[in-house]
């Protein structure tokens, strides 16, 4: 008979990769580390995803404290979207990710 191990998840990691790894969420946030952007500018770099969908996605990382929504009174309305202290955070956890993926995915 075999023992068997189990493994658990901690939680705030599994909350974690629930978030990042729902679809654009990640690189939503991976266009924002490069700076503020307009709806516009990140729906034209994110190539597929529908304006429906990038709403949703910004109201969720905006929600989590990741994405800050910011509106100037002019006309006509700017708004700006960029990421939190929280969301800058991730760059040490991003930039790892996108040195692997250079390295090994073609």
């Amino acid at each position: 008979m075999t023992d068997r191990v189990e493994h658990h998840l901690c939680p705030r990691f599994e909350r974690t990769f629930l978030l990042l790894g729902k679809r654009w969420n990640g690189l939503i946030i991976r266009v924002l580390l490069d700076g503020k952007g307009r709806f516009s500018e990140i729906e034209q770099v994110l190539s597929g995803i529908s304006g429906r969908m990038l709403s949703e996605r910004l109201r969720e990382l905006e929600h989590e404290g990741i994405v800050q929504r910011e509106v100037f009174s002019e006309i006509p309305v700017r708004i700006e979207y960029s990421l939190t202290e929280k969301g800058r955070a991730l760059a040490s956890a991003l930039d790892p990710i996108q040195n692997w993926a250079e390295k090994w995915l073609e």
